[in-house]
């Protein structure tokens, strides 16, 4: 396909950045889309398995100590979450239950989004949960006077996940420096050594997870030797 049919599509604006980082190269600016699409869809898939192993290690690690219906009853009259300090887990539990048609808790579970698994990290949410969440990474270093890996410390590493995450969700690039037309493969390169070490605080092997449906790193090169 010709630049001017290319860029008439996915718009002169949107391309413009790429073509700046190619150094005016065309061919290649055409080239960087598409190497940037096949990296959000990996690293896309990645963050997806993260999260599901994470809602399911947070769901096992609640239900032993609050029961298997504890996010419904969470949420009800005099919940753990029923207080202004919890009031968006609260109400995101609420809307959730009401976009089931027929209730179970694995349901509720998968109906919840990264932004909610990743609040349970936050102090009011951990709190109430008897602060017993950090059980999900027992391989996590020991907090020293350095770096304390509390659930501060996790909520933000998810926070970062979370940014990344929405910012694939919205067709924004990972292949530049971020705010500026520069090719760097980087930002995309430390949020995906992020999710590896959180797999492995959390025990899980990470490599056979992700086997057959991790090529980031050979994306990256291949977006850096371009």
């Amino acid at each position: 396909m010709k630049y001017s049919d290319f860029a008439s599509i996915i718009t002169n604006a949107r391309m413009n950045r790429y073509l700046i980082a190619c150094g005016g190269n065309s061919r290649k600016a055409m080239t960087l889309y598409r190497k940037n699409l096949q990296l959000s869809q990996e690293l896309f898939t990645v963050i997806s398995c993260f999260e599901v192993a994470l809602r399911n290690a947070i769901d096992k690690t609640v239900t032993h100590s609050l029961g298997i219906d504890w996010l419904s009853d969470a949420a009800s009259y005099g919940g753990i979450f029923d207080s202004p300090k919890c009031r968006l887990t609260k109400d995101n539990i609420c809307d959730a239950l009401n976009k089931l048609h027929i209730y179970s808790h694995y349901k509720l579970v998968a109906e919840l989004g990264f932004g909610f698994w990743r609040f349970m990290f936050a102090q009011n949410q951990f709190n109430a949960t008897g602060r017993i969440l950090l059980r999900v990474f027992p391989s996590k270093p020991k907090s020293s006077h350095a770096i304390q890996y509390n659930n501060i410390y996790i909520f933000n590493q998810l926070a970062q996940l979370n940014e990344i995450r929405n910012r694939i969700a919205h067709h924004e690039p990972i292949c530049f420096l971020p705010g500026n037309p520069v090719k760097d493969t980087t930002y995309a390169r430390q949020h995906y050594n992020l999710i590896l070490q959180l797999f492995q605080w959390m025990q899980i092997d990470e490599a056979a997870l992700l086997y057959g449906l991790d090529h980031i790193n050979t994306i990256c090169n291949e977006i850096d030797n371009l």
